[in-house]
């Protein structure tokens, strides 16, 4: 990898980005990241950058699906462990639970109860940042257990949608803004 320079991963990675029309419903531009991990250069190039401003987390919690996708490897970066966070009834042992709204409805995510300690530095790892209101409920989580959200690392960010602004407050760094 020769050209390092922030400018030139940008270009590079929003190259890789495919945009997929009507999905997962008409009217909804889809930003496919596919192309960008099966490229090992391009995937390497992203883990680094959502990693680099975040040395000293030792937690890394990240949103399912494709924020496991990322939150692994950035989490091995930063020398870190790695939380799950799931949708309801989906992991095995005790948990937390935080009821959020979504543009079209209403979700919950859960994390073990166990899975951060007071004091843990804590990075959330996703791959999009839409209207905010997942990360939100992730970072209720954290706090809930006594962690410290020192911040979040997207991959994208839809800026149209604002979901910035329900997160005033956190580190919100995102590679790419559409």
């Amino acid at each position: 990898m020769s050209d390092r320079s922030p400018a030139h991963n940008i270009e590079l990675l929003k190259a890789q980005i495919r945009d997929v029309p009507d999905f997962p419903q008409p009217g909804i531009l889809f930003r496919d990241i596919t192309p960008l991990l099966a490229d090992h250069e391009s995937f390497q190039r992203a883990v680094d950058a959502l990693a680099s401003p975040f040395r000293g987390v030792n937690k890394v919690v990240a949103i399912e699906s494709r924020g496991f996708i990322l939150g692994a490897p950035v989490a091995l970066a930063l020398d870190a462990g790695l939380v799950p966070v799931r949708k309801a009834g989906r992991l095995p042992s005790r948990t937390i639970r935080e009821d959020y709204s979504l543009e079209y409805g209403a979700n919950t995510l859960e994390m073990h109860a166990d899975a951060v300690s007071a004091g843990d530095r804590v990075l959330i790892v996703d791959d999009v940042l839409a209207t905010g209101g997942t990360l939100r409920a992730t970072a209720a989580l954290v706090e809930r257990l006594g962690g410290e959200v020192t911040g979040m690392s997207l991959l994208i960010e839809l800026a149209f949608l604002e979901g910035r602004a329900r997160l005033t407050g956190f580190d919100v760094r995102s590679l790419l803004v559409y």
